[in-house]
């Protein structure tokens, strides 16, 4: 049973009252007609419903034109639709049976006022099908804003079920139809929804709507695998339905992939004048950077349906991010005109302003959206979730929990709420620009070193750019993936590694990874980059180019961070897939293949550094600037650079092609051969390659299969010649990695140093091979076995034998504040002897002149041990003698 207020008896007997799904009979044009339009087979439903409209009696006359009617409105004939519906009319039909479909087709196109009509035959004349009437035209009143009256109409659907009078799958779905619209007065009543979809279902499995409406219903909480669960079932059905394909698009689009875009396209293919569609393209756009195109394809939809809200929203968005202010206010004013309450404009406006970075516009869009409704829960929750971002915690707290009451299942607005419940155990600790909000079991270890890593990062970046984030700059360190992912998009599973929102950012911890799994220094360094240019340009720079500014960065920061030109790179230029500057975008918003996102940054950051390399630093300054003046990409590249965007692409290609020719030539056989053991001759594969001493892939397989052989001696020149054709290469596998392996084993240590030196430049998550390098050079070379693992505490600084080793090398040294540092970290790390820990960090707070620090922790370490004689000992020489 559907409740009001509370929960009442359910009619668990309504399916057995005679709710079963109907029968299609095998032969006859009504009967093939509706299974073709039930299937998708649109052209076979129009030709075979139209035949039936002219024989049999009136009631399958009247089902032979309805379905003919939305056979043609479907792939976008309104016009044809409504003509074969006035032909009916004029032979026998009453008008009130055609009424409903009438009204919905009108409402396709914006013809309100006529569908209200058509509305009001079909109940008035009590139509066979005037309970879908009846919910059509209260939707219709809900929409224009006259909500009292809509929500009054929809709660006789409570009434109606409760009665069991709603026994067919489409009076089952009008039930679950009108329940939702209620739930946003009170939110228990989409439980009741999804119980009515369920049993419409239930009632006709071969149903798509009742699948599609309760689809979207998941897809408003954000639940999108039961959406896309529920959308497969509706596809496999009816593959070409175009509301289906689009609802699929929009769960797409959720999870971020490319397929949201080809969901929309399939269904534009079945109906170019699907005005949602059309404006759900013109979204797609918007988050693409392609204003221009938004708004080319809202007003498309416009031209369909000039009354669709959604399609003004689109074109309002694209015309606020691109500095229109005055066609967004013109595009809220039509809205408006249609509906007082239309929150859901400037909703949509937040939402992509947000997925543009303007976190502080969407927080001002979202104010006022719910302003205009303030039952529109999805708004206060894109509020609480941008106030967040824009670092204004409390007011965050107070609107997602407002959210969180009106529509306790977004599980967007729980999962933030559980994580601010978290985040208040964090610990926040200051430095000059930066508020460090680290959890307590990291707190005292990272605190130095992201410290150390976020000033300088500040100083070096400000300088270069020109350009002083707001301070504090707030940075929040998770050791908890799943919380860094809900604080960066309300739900787990992204894959990112931290996020920037101006001047408050966000990232994982080491811990929150596999060990090695990430360089936490370069991701901070990167971060704060993006800080920078987010905040020169007003958060108006496209994504490739911050996002190739702080790769760029990365590479400059620290000898060792960052990463270089790789293969998957490689690959994807070499099987055409790198995208075009004009499109680049796309590659890191939605991914058409695994690994895009991880090329699109690499190429990303190769175009900066080309830019820099043909126009100078300066040039990406201008462009910074070009984009803070509200310049397209065309024209920011024309006033910086003097050239355009296809010239840039040019000159990214002349470089792969000339300085990685030989890698690009044995890049599909490498691909191919990773992670397959080589089962070839070693000795065939060593003749092989020295008859192809420019062939990367052989010279590369025949050292490998030498090294497993065990010949590692015979295996060094096919290695360095590997090494010689592609520097870059790195991994287990590679040149460097083989050659330290081998020298290491023959006694050679200058030469694996010299191995190891080169990989771990080159690739910035090397731990093992940091820590190799720095045994190596421990005793010969001290100075650089401390930058190894100063590299690797960068990497996981949470083993306590890789601080012991720095803080010993830097007594070596005589550096004594890094002593200090490292033993520190040691007591920090929880040590068994932590005593122990204290005396050896207080001793070296003594070398490095800081007493007091050094009395501090040795009466730490007397506290914990009263009878350590050597801590004594300590403690009374710090105190002159005095007992």
């Amino acid at each position: 049973m559907i409740r009001r207020a509370a929960v009442l008896p359910v009619l668990l007997s309504l399916l057995a009252l005679g709710a079963a799904h109907p029968v299609i009979a095998q032969g006859g044009a009504l009967a093939q007609g509706t299974e073709a339009l039930r299937t998708g087979r649109y052209d076979d439903a129009v030709r075979l419903l139209r035949a039936a409209t002219t024989s049999g009696g009136p009631a399958d006359r009247t089902r032979a034109v309805r379905g003919l009617a939305r056979a043609l409105a479907v792939t976008g004939r309104h016009d044809d639709a409504l003509a074969a519906l006035d032909r009916a009319v004029a032979a026998d039909i009453p008008a009130a049976e055609v009424g409903t479909t009438r009204g919905r087709i009108l409402r396709a196109v914006g013809r309100d006022a006529d569908a209200e009509r058509a509305f009001d035959a079909a109940v008035d004349g009590g139509a066979s099908d005037v309970v879908e009437a009846r919910l059509e035209r209260a939707l219709l009143w809900w929409d224009r804003g006259e909500r009292d009256r809509a929500a009054a109409a929809l709660d006789g659907f409570i009434d109606l079920y409760n009665q069991g009078r709603a026994r067919t799958a489409a009076e089952l779905t009008a039930v679950g139809t009108a329940v939702r619209r209620l739930g946003v007065r009170e939110p228990d009543l989409f439980h009741d929804a999804v119980r009515a979809y369920d049993e419409a279902i239930a009632a006709d499995p071969g149903a798509v709507e009742p699948r599609i409406r309760m689809a979207e219903l998941f897809l408003a909480t954000y639940d999108g695998g039961e959406a896309q669960k529920l959308l497969t079932e509706a596809l496999a059905i009816d593959p070409r339905r175009p509301d289906a394909l689009l609802a699929m698009a929009r769960a797409k689009r959720f999870e971020g992939s490319a397929e949201a875009a080809e969901r929309v396209d399939q269904a534009l293919e079945v109906n170019p004048r699907h005005a949602e569609a059309l404006a759900f393209r013109g979204l797609l756009l918007i988050e693409a950077g392609d204003d221009a195109g938004a708004i080319e394809a809202a007003e498309a939809a416009l031209e369909v349906n000039p009354r669709l809200i959604d399609a003004l929203a689109v074109r309002g968005a694209a015309r606020y991010l691109s500095g229109e202010e005055r066609g967004h206010a013109a595009d809220l004013a039509a809205a408006r005109r249609l509906d007082p309450h239309a929150g859901r404009f400037l909703t949509t406006g937040a939402e992509l302003a947000a997925r543009r970075g303007r976190y502080q516009d969407a927080v001002a869009l979202a104010e006022r959206g719910v302003a205009l409704d303030s039952v529109a829960w999805d708004a206060w929750s894109l509020l609480g979730m941008n106030q967040l971002r824009a670092g204004r915690i409390e007011d965050a707290r107070r609107t997602l929990e407002r959210a969180f009451a009106g529509d306790p299942f977004n599980v967007w607005t729980k999962n933030t709420l559980d994580l601010m419940d978290r985040l208040a155990g964090f610990v926040v600790r200051s430095t000059p620009r930066f508020r460090l909000v680290l959890h307590p079991d990291e707190a005292d270890l990272l605190e130095p070193y992201v410290a150390a890593v976020a000033e300088e990062a500040y100083a070096a970046l400000s300088e270069r750019y020109g350009y002083r984030p707001v301070t504090p700059v707030r940075v929040e360190v998770y050791p908890s993936h799943a919380d860094f992912s809900v604080r960066t998009m309300g739900m787990p599973g992204l894959g990112a590694l931290g996020v920037a929102f101006g001047n408050v950012l966000a990232m994982d911890s080491p811990s929150a990874r596999d060990v090695g799994g990430f360089h936490w220094g370069s991701t901070l360094w990167h971060e704060i980059a993006h800080a920078v240019t987010l905040g020169m340009t007003r958060h108006r720079v496209p994504r490739w180019l911050t996002e190739g500014i702080s790769v760029r960065e990365e590479r400059r920061s620290r000898p060792g961070w960052g990463g270089g030109v790789g293969l998957d790179l490689l690959a994807a230029f070499r099987a055409d897939r790198l995208l075009p500057l004009r499109d680049i975008d796309e590659g890191f918003i939605r991914p058409s293949y695994p690994g895009q996102v991880q090329v699109s940054y690499a190429h990303a950051g190769l175009l900066v550094e080309l830019i820099e390399r043909d126009h100078g630093t300066p040039a990406v300054r201008k462009l910074l600037e070009a984009y803070a003046d509200g310049l397209s990409t065309e024209a920011a590249l024309r006033r910086a650079l003097g050239t355009g965007p296809d010239a840039v692409d040019d000159l990214l290609a002349d470089h792969l092609r000339s300085r990685y020719a030989a890698a690009l030539d044995a890049v599909e056989e490498l691909a191919a051969e990773a992670g397959r053991r080589d089962t070839r001759d070693p000795e065939a594969l060593a003749a092989s390659a020295r008859a192809r001493p420019d062939d990367l892939a052989a010279q590369l397989a025949a050292g490998q299969a030498l090294v497993r052989a065990g010949r590692g001696a015979r295996a060094e020149p096919f290695l360095e010649r590997a090494r010689a054709l592609f520097p870059d290469m790195t991994g287990p596998g590679s040149p460097d990695a083989l050659l330290a392996e081998i020298r290491l084993a023959g006694g050679d240590t200058a030469g694996a140093a010299e191995a190891l030196q080169r990989l771990t430049t080159r690739d910035e998550t090397a731990l093992a091979a940091n820590l190799q390098l720095a045994a190596v050079l421990e005793r010969s070379d001290p100075a650089s076995a401390a930058a190894a693992l100063d590299r690797a505490i960068h990497i996981h600084p949470f083993d306590p034998e890789t601080h012991r080793r720095l803080a010993e090398l830097a007594v070596a040294l005589d550096r004594p504040q890094l002593e200090v540092r490292e033993r520190r970290a040691l007591v920090a790390l929880r040590p068994v002897d932590r005593a122990g820990a204290l005396y050896r960090l207080a001793l070296a707070q003594r070398r490095a002149g800081d007493s007091a620090g050094a009395r501090r922790s040795v009466m730490a370490a007397l506290e914990i041990a009263p009878a350590f004689a050597e801590a004594q000992d300590l403690l009374l020489d710090l105190s002159g003698g005095d007992s």
